[in-house]
């Protein structure tokens, strides 16, 4: 089966891909490791430059429809208002943060792969080598327990922080650990904090907060030491030791704990293959930019392969490719300084030096100049 692209990976990155790709008239197979699609909420915030990105393949209107605008941000101590955060500002297209669980996501994708291809999408397929036999790439692999061989004059790999490719291609991507655990879940949202984002800057370390669709609110809360077996219970009495916020155990419908690491590859591209999204740069889910970051990843990409195939000889556009990794690789250097800092944030502090670096954010977010950096940063523009 001979393909224009192979994308590896069917999330919401690999599925964006391809519809960029479907969309400029080249044949492109989606190959996907897992049977069935999850219902898992995972990443949940879509920037405004993301969201741009997303309706140049039509899928931006259904996900606005669906989800959570979060226009304003809030951020307490000790139950006072230490600072407010205007989210409409840097964008007039899209002036929110969009807020809705990725099986939305990724379902609006998919939906817009198949109906640009029906057959694009191939299910149960996991990737064991690509080779290059210097006119195309082989891709073998099993699917359903039979060998399988794609062929592709490309291949783009967004196949996740443990990408089948990427190790396949023999490259250990530089990794860094962090002193930072969370534990994170989904309740029914009993608070009076509407469509606001809201940060708790608390001695024992932030609680943050997020709403989603259909009234559930996620809770995210940083800890001292790994959290093995999370419970609603548990966490639901952290939150209100912590914030004072009472949340119903019984209504929650995800939890989750995790450690923070980071890891980027040294080149994204290797020949024509190109790694994009996770399988690149893995960056801390502690801001939200990992599933942006690859989306934006994709959108400069496409158009270097739609050119090269165009061309005649159907080569890797060398020099242009260059100037993608060199882009991106500056791009993914700067969301992990940023997810850096917002973890920096959130760690415990002495209350007297808590107060004192609370007084500090609450003057200057009142400067315009500061308060604009700030929506920017979080609106990743």
């Amino acid at each position: 089966m001979m393909f224009d692209v192979v994308v590896v990976g069917a999330g919401p990155v690999g599925l964006y891909m391809a519809a960029l790709l479907l969309q400029n008239g080249h044949r492109v197979a989606v190959l996907e490791r897992r049977a069935t699609s999850g219902r898992q909420t995972r990443a949940i915030g879509i920037h405004p430059p993301a969201l741009a990105a997303l309706d140049a393949v039509g899928a931006a209107h259904p996900l606005v429809s669906s989800g959570v605008r979060i226009t304003h941000g809030a951020a307490y101590s000790g139950g006072r208002k230490v600072a407010d955060m205007d989210f409409a500002r840097p964008s007039a297209e899209y002036p929110f943060i969009l807020s809705v669980p990725q099986y939305l996501t990724t379902h609006a994708l998919e939906s817009r792969v198949i109906d640009l291809d029906p057959g694009a999408l191939h299910r149960g397929v996991q990737v064991e080598e690509v080779v290059d036999d210097g006119g195309h790439l082989r891709l073998r692999g099993q699917q359903s327990g039979a060998p399988v061989e794609f062929l592709g004059r490309f291949v783009v790999a967004a196949d996740g922080v443990h990408s089948a490719v990427r190790e396949g291609l023999g490259l250990e991507p530089r990794l860094r650990t962090y002193p930072d655990y969370y534990v994170m879940g989904d309740f029914r949202d009993d608070s009076t904090y509407g469509d606001n984002a809201v940060l708790f800057l608390e001695p024992g370390g932030i609680v943050e907060s997020f709403p989603l669709p259909d009234g559930i609110r996620r809770w995210v809360v940083r800890l001292g030491a790994p959290c093995q077996e999370p419970t609603p219970h548990a966490l639901a009495a952290l939150i209100e030791k912590r914030t004072g916020s009472a949340v119903d155990s019984a209504s929650n419908t995800m939890i989750s704990a995790f450690g923070v690491t980071s890891r980027m590859v040294s080149r994204m591209i290797h020949g024509r293959v190109a790694l994009i999204g996770d399988a690149a740069h893995e960056i801390s889910p502690i801001g939200g930019q990992g599933m942006n970051l690859g989306w934006l990843d994709a959108v400069a990409l496409a158009p270097i392969i739609s050119e090269a195939l165009r061309t005649s000889a159907g080569g890797p556009a060398t020099k242009e490719l260059a100037g993608f990794e060199r882009d991106r690789q500056r791009a993914a250097k700067k969301a992990i300084w940023q997810a850096s800092l917002n973890m920096a944030l959130g760690r415990p502090l002495p209350p007297k030096v808590l107060n004192a670096r609370n007084a500090v954010i609450g003057r200057a977010i009142t400067l315009p100049m500061f308060s604009e950096l700030v929506a920017r940063r979080f609106t990743m523009h």
